[in-house]
């Protein structure tokens, strides 16, 4: 076997090649190992926003909050469903919510976008909610015209800083006096006003879209579930909070990832045709070297492996330069329409070791292809005419 520090040094040689070869695997690992961050950080996103001791129950047939639609008489059915957890003041912990979509202007004046509009009981939320914590004015106050909006909102749209308004719809507009973050979850990228204030702008009174449930235990959602949905008039569904957060980004990540991987595959042929002309170019400029090689008593495989090892290690570093560079996006916000709710949700790119170790094979894979044929030329390469030059 070839000393690897041979191919090493080689690589060290000809590092003007060496650095062009390896910069553009690594643009092709930085493509993927970005696109898999970003389908990550949504699903992180939404996953956040559930609970496993919570339950949310929607109109059956519904796939998202937005058609669901659930009478107030339904919903004093559900407190008195087996499972219910108790609050401090001995009432059932559920959590009627109104969700509807306002077409809001950008502010940076570049179009329009859909914000998510929360109706909740104010009075409750946080009792329900404890990870909700208003860091910027105050809670609005149950009842009344006022909202609070989401972190990640500030800034992205006009009126929704404190203490300025927004018309719901006509001649219903309500007054931002607070803002809320809420552990990084996908609620940070909402509206939440008055249930009843909400209802009565839209003309949903007597109505909601969902409602949360808080259990005793998960171990319980089974026969809350079965209770709910054997009553064939209520016509409800139940799921666990974080299964419906997980469906809820199924669409989104799987076109996030399949067009991340589409150009990547497009970029690495181009990649791997620059490795491989460099491979190439590299057999060449070393014919007398092999030629040495053979003659010194290097089989032919030894000297395949070792072209194919030097075409990997290019790959790895051009992988691990990517790789890092990554890294960096973990720092930018990310807003796109959630095509289930049809609403802008904000997230972060999100880097976990699985994507960052995906991302360095897939650099290696790419060394392996690209190194092939070059590697076989060499291996292929007759000793005695390689010494003539």
């Amino acid at each position: 076997m070839v000393p690897i520090r041979y191919n090493v040094r080689n690589l060290f040689v000809r590092r003007a090649t060496t650095l062009a070869a390896a910069l553009g695997v690594a643009l092709v690992v930085f493509v993927l190992a970005a696109a898999l961050m970003l389908a990550e950080g949504l699903a992180r996103t939404l996953d956040m926003s559930g609970r496993r001791d919570t339950a949310i129950v929607l109109r059956k047939g519904s796939d998202s909050e937005m058609p669901s639609s659930i009478e107030d008489a339904t919903v004093t059915l559900i407190k008195g469903a087996p499972g219910v957890k108790k609050g401090d003041d001995g009432a059932p912990m559920v959590l009627p919510e109104a969700v509807v979509v306002l077409f809001q202007d950008l502010s940076n004046g570049k179009g329009k976008s859909n914000v998510t509009l929360r109706g909740v009981p104010l009075s409750e939320v946080q009792q329900f909610r404890p990870e909700v914590k208003v860091v910027q004015g105050k809670l609005a106050a149950a009842g009344s015209d006022e909202v609070i909006v989401g972190t990640k909102l500030v800034g992205r749209f006009k009126g929704l800083e404190v203490g300025q308004s927004l018309e719901l719809r006509k001649n219903r507009a309500v007054k931002v006096v607070g803002v809320f973050e809420s552990d990084g979850s996908s609620f940070e990228s909402e509206v939440w006003g008055d249930l009843d204030y909400v209802r009565q702008s839209f003309g949903r009174e007597g109505v909601v879209s969902s409602v949360r449930v808080r259990l005793d235990s998960p171990a319980v959602f089974d026969g809350f579930a079965a209770a709910l949905e054997q009553d064939k008039r209520l016509g409800l569904d139940a799921s666990p909070e974080p299964e419906f957060y997980k469906k809820q980004s199924e669409n989104t990540s799987i076109f996030i990832m399949a067009l991340g991987t589409i150009i990547a595959v497009f970029f690495s042929i181009g990649a791997m045709i620059g490795g491989m002309i460099t491979m190439y170019g590299a057999v060449a400029h070393r014919r007398r070297e092999i030629g040495v090689l053979r003659a010194l008593g290097f089989s032919r495989s030894a000297i395949m492996f070792s072209f194919l090892l030097e075409s990997v290690l290019l790959a790895l570093l051009g992988g691990a330069i990517g790789t890092v560079a990554s890294l960096a996006m973990g720092m930018v916000k990310f807003s796109m329409l959630n095509f289930t709710t049809f609403s802008e949700i904000v997230f972060e790119f999100h880097a976990t070791p699985e994507i960052l170790v995906r991302s360095l094979i897939f650099g290696g894979v790419m060394g392996i292809i690209g190194g092939f044929l070059p590697a076989i030329r060499a291996a292929r390469t007759a000793p005695i005419e390689a010494m003539k030059g």
